[in-house]
C-alpha cells in the first residue's frame, strides 16, 4: 500500500524503533568497546560476494511477500527485522562451514550483516515505491474497464517486462544522488534520530555479541518453524479452491451475510503475521472503519439505491455504491496525508531553525563561553563520527550523477509515456531534490515518509497541467511514480546512513549497496509482478484474491485531478468533504491530547483501508493482535524476543507460497476441490436439482 500511505512507513519499526528511542537508545555506552578488539575492514572488504548473494535470495523472497501484500491489501509491515535476522543466520552458517574446511578467509562482521540489510530492504522496497500495487498497475486496462471515465486508449498502459524495468531504472536511483550531498549535515550536525535506521543498527550489533547470537539461533529456529507452517498450511489450503468464492479464504465465519458484508476470517497466515507487528491501535482502528463502513454507511447507502443513484447500476459501478466507497476512502486517505504532511514539513522547517539558531550563537559567543567539542561526544559518537567522515563520497559524483540520470530520464520518459512532456519531468526533477531533503529530514524526525503524498501532489498538479484530452491521467500516474521513487529512495538511503554510522559501516559502502540493492529491485519486482500477472487472470478485479485495491484509488484520484467532481454519485462530494475533514479534526485531537491518550483514538488513515476491501483482514489482524496481547500478559520477555520472529515466520511462509502456486496456476494444474457454503434454503434447491 502506499505503505499505507504512511502508516507502514510509521510503522516501519513503530515498536521496534520506539523500544530503540524511547527505552533503547538507552544504549550501553561502551557498546564500541565490546567491540574494540574487532577491526574495522575497509569499505571495499564490507561489500561481499557472500553479502549480496544472500542479498540477492532474500531479496526475492521479501519481494514476493511485498508483492502478496500490494496485490491483496497494501499493508505492507516492516520486515526489517526479518531480513538482518534471515541475513544474519545465513551468512553464519556460511562462514561456520567454511570454518569447519578450513577455507575461511574472512570472518563475518556487522558492517557485512548491514551491507545485506541495506541491500535488501532497497531491493524488496523497489515492490512497493514501484508502484505495482498502486500508480503503475492503475495504468493497465484492467483498472481503467472498472470506470466509464478516461478509459480511452490515450490513458492507458498496459504492463509489459521491458518498459517496466526501464522505468525503474531511469527513476529509481535518482532520490541516492539527491540526498548523499547532505548525508554529514543530516547524520553528524543535526543528530537526527532517524527511529528505525536506530532501531536496525541496536539488532545488528546485538547479533555480533556472544549472548545476542545465542538469542539469534532460537529466533531463526522459531521464524523456520512458523514459516514452514505457514507454507503448508497454504499448500493444505490450495486444494480446496477450485472455483471461485472456493475454499478456506471464504469461510463464513459469523454466518452468510456478515459474510456478505465483508465479515469473516479467512484463515490467512499473512495477515495473523502482520497483525502481531502493527501497534493494537491500528489493528483497532482497521476494525472500527470496517463496522463504521460495511456494517453501518454501505447498507444504509445501498437502502437509497433508485434515489441516491441509479437502481439499474451494479454495486461495483463507480457511479454507485461503489463509487461512495472509494472516494470517501480517498477523501480519509488525503485528510490523513495533508494533515501529516503539513505536521511532518512544519517539524522539518522548526527543526531547520532551531540547529541553524544554535550555529550563529555559538559562533558569535566569546571564547571563554565556547563549550568543549569532545565533552559533548561519547566514546561511541567520537568513534564513529571519526569513521564516518573517513569515507567521503565526492559531492561532485552525487551531482554529476544526478544531472546524467536525469538528462536520461528526461528523454526517456516522454517515449515510454507520450502524455508526460519532457518540461513536466523538467519541473520536477528541478523541485525533486528539495522534496527528497523534506521527506529526508521528516523521517529522521518522526520516522514518517511521505512518499506516497508528494506522489499525490504530483498526480494532481502534472495531471492538471497535462489535461484531460492529452491523457492527463496518465501523465499525473507516471508523474506519481517519478516523484514516490525519489523521495522514498532518499529517505531509505538516510536511514540506511543512520544504520551504517552506528554499526561502523563506511558511507560509501551503504551507499553502494543501496544502489546495488536497487539495481536488483528494478529487475527482480517487475518479475515477480509479471509471474502474478500471467498467473492469476482475474489480478485487479473487483472481488478477486488479488484485487489491487490501491490501483483503483489511485486511477480514480487521477481522474478527480483531471476531470474534477461532476461524475461522482449523490451526496458523495458532501460524504467526502466530511470525512476530508473529519481525518484533520482526529489526527489534530491526537496530537493535542498527547501520546498516552493517543493510543486509544482511532487512526484515519488506518480506518479508512477498509472502506473499500471489507473487514476480512482485520479480523486476521486482530486475531494476531489478540495472540500478541496474551502472550505478552503470560510472559512479556518471552513474547519481546520470539513474537517478531513468529510474525515474519507466519508472513514469509505464505508468502513464499505464492511462487509454487503461481507456476500450477501458469501450468494449468487446478485445484481438485471446491468447498463452498450454502445457504439452507439454496442447499434444498441444489439438492432437488441434483436428485431431478
Amino acid at each position: 500500500m502506499e505503505k499505507s500511505d504512511g502508516l507502514v512507513k510509521k510503522t516501519d519499526g513503530d515498536e521496534t524503533a520506539a523500544e530503540a528511542v524511547n527505552g533503547g537508545i538507552e544504549e550501553v555506552e561502551s557498546i564500541e568497546k565490546i567491540f574494540e578488539s574487532k577491526e574495522v575492514p575497509p569499505w571495499q572488504n564490507q561489500l561481499t560476494f557472500r553479502a549480496f548473494f544472500v542479498g540477492f535470495v532474500l531479496s526475492v523472497l521479501f519481494t514476493f511477500i511485498v508483492m502478496k501484500l500490494n496485490l491483496t491489501t497494501g499493508i505492507i509491515p516492516s520486515l526489517n527485522v526479518s531480513a538482518g535476522l534471515l541475513g544474519f543466520f545465513f551468512v553464519k552458517t556460511w562462514t561456520k562451514i567454511l570454518e569447519k574446511s578450513g577455507l575461511l578467509r574472512q570472518q563475518f562482521t556487522r558492517q557485512e550483516n548491514t551491507v545485506i540489510q541495506t541491500c535488501v530492504v532497497a531491493a524488496s522496497g523497489i515492490a512497493f515505491s514501484g508502484g505495482f500495487g498502486s500508480y503503475l498497475f492503475a495504468m493497465s486496462e484492467t483498472i481503467a474497464g472498472q470506470s466509464t471515465e478516461a478509459n480511452d486508449s490515450i490513458n492507458v498502459k498496459n504492463p509489459s517486462l521491458n518498459w517496466m524495468i526501464g522505468f525503474l531504472f531511469v527513476v529509481s536511483f535518482l532520490g541516492l544522488f539527491s540526498v548523499t550531498p547532505l548525508r554529514k549535515i543530516m547524520i553528524i550536525n543535526f543528530r537526527l534520530t532517524y527511529p528505525s535506521g536506530t532501531a536496525t543498527a541496536h539488532l545488528i550489533n546485538s547479533f555480533h555479541t556472544p549472548r545476542g547470537a545465542k538469542l539469534a539461533k532460537k529466533q531463526v529456529k522459531t521464524l523456520g518453524k512458523f514459516f514452514s507452517f505457514s507454507f503448508l498450511w497454504g499448500f493444505f489450503q490450495w486444494f480446496f479452491t477450485a472455483g471461485d468464492g472456493c475454499g478456506f479464504v471464504s469461510f463464513p465465519t459469523f454466518g452468510l451475510k456478515a459474510y456478505e458484508n465483508r465479515f469473516y476470517f479467512d484463515f490467512s497466515a499473512t495477515y495473523v503475521g502482520v497483525g502481531m507487528i502493527c501497534p493494537y491501535i491500528i489493528n483497532i482502528s482497521m476494525l472500527i472503519g470496517a463496522i463504521l463502513s460495511w456494517g453501518i454507511m454501505w447498507p444504509l447507502i445501498k437502502n437509497r439505491k433508485g434515489d441516491w443513484y441509479s437502481a439499474t447500476l451494479s454495486d461495483s459501478s463507480l457511479h454507485g455504491l461503489q463509487g461512495y466507497r472509494v472516494f470517501i476512502a480517498i477523501a480519509t486517505i488525503l485528510g490523513d496525508g495533508l494533515y501529516n504532511f503539513f505536521k511532518v514539513f512544519g517539524h522539518t522547517l522548526i527543526g531547520l531553525y532551531q540547529h541553524i539558531r544554535s550555529r550563529r550563537a555559538e559562533l558569535v559567543r566569546p571564547i571563554d563561553e565556547q563549550p568543549q567539542a569532545p565533552a559533548t561526544l561519547s566514546y561511541n559518537d567520537q568513534i564513529r563520527t571519526k569513521l564516518f567522515i573517513q569515507d567521503r563520497i565526492p559531492n561532485w559524483l552525487a551531482i554529476a550523477g544526478y544531472v546524467a540520470i536525469a538528462i536520461v530520464s528526461t528523454a526517456t520518459l516522454p517515449v515510454i509515456f507520450p502524455p508526460l512532456r519532457w518540461y513536466h519531468i523538467v519541473v520536477m526533477y528541478i523541485i525533486a531534490p528539495v522534496l527528497a531533503f523534506c521527506n529526508a529530514y521528516g523521517c529522521g524526525l518522526t520516522d514518517w515518509s511521505l512518499a506516497s503524498t508528494y506522489g499525490k501532489f504530483a498526480i494532481f498538479i502534472i495531471g492538471a497541467w497535462a489535461g484531460a484530452a492529452h491523457g492527463g491521467v496518465l501523465a499525473g500516474l507516471a508523474a506519481c511514480g517519478v516523484m514516490m521513487n525519489i523521495v522514498s529512495t532518499a529517505a531509505d538511503l538516510s536511514q540506511d546512513f543512520k544504520t551504517g554510522y552506528l554499526t561502523l559501516a563506511s558511507p560509501r559502502s551503504m551507499f553502494v549497496s543501496q544502489f546495488i540493492g536497487t539495481s536488483m529491485g528494478c529487475i527482480i519486482s517487475p518479475c515477480v509482478f509479471w509471474l502474478f500477472y500471467k498467473a492469476f487472470g482475474d489480478l485487479g478485479t473487483h472481488g478477486s484474491v488479488y484485487a489491487a485495491p490501491f490501483a483503483s484509488v489511485y486511477r480514480n484520484m487521477a481522474i478527480l485531478g483531471v476531470e474534477g467532481f461532476g461524475s461522482l454519485p449523490k451526496h458523495c462530494l458532501t460524504l467526502c468533504y466530511i470525512f476530508f475533514a473529519a481525518a484533520m479534526a482526529i489526527n489534530a485531537i491526537r496530537d493535542f491530547v498527547g501520546p498516552k491518550w493517543a493510543k486509544f483514538i482511532p487512526v484515519p488513515m488506518a480506518m479508512a483501508i477498509p472502506f473499500y476491501l471489507g473487514g476480512y483482514f482485520t479480523i486476521d489482524m486482530c486475531i494476531g493482535s489478540l495472540i500478541l496481547f496474551i502472550w505478552e500478559k503470560i510472559d512479556k520477555a518471552k513474547a519481546d524476543a520470539f513474537a517478531p520472529a513468529m510474525a515474519s515466520g507466519l508472513i514469509c511462509g505464505d508468502g513464499i507460497w505464492t511462487l509454487p502456486s503461481s507456476i500450477l496456476a501458469l501450468a494449468g494444474i487446478k485445484p481438485p476441490i471446491c468447498m463452498k457454503f450454502l445457504s439452507r434454503s439454496k442447499n434444498a434447491k441444489v439438492d432437488a436439482f441434483l436428485t431431478s
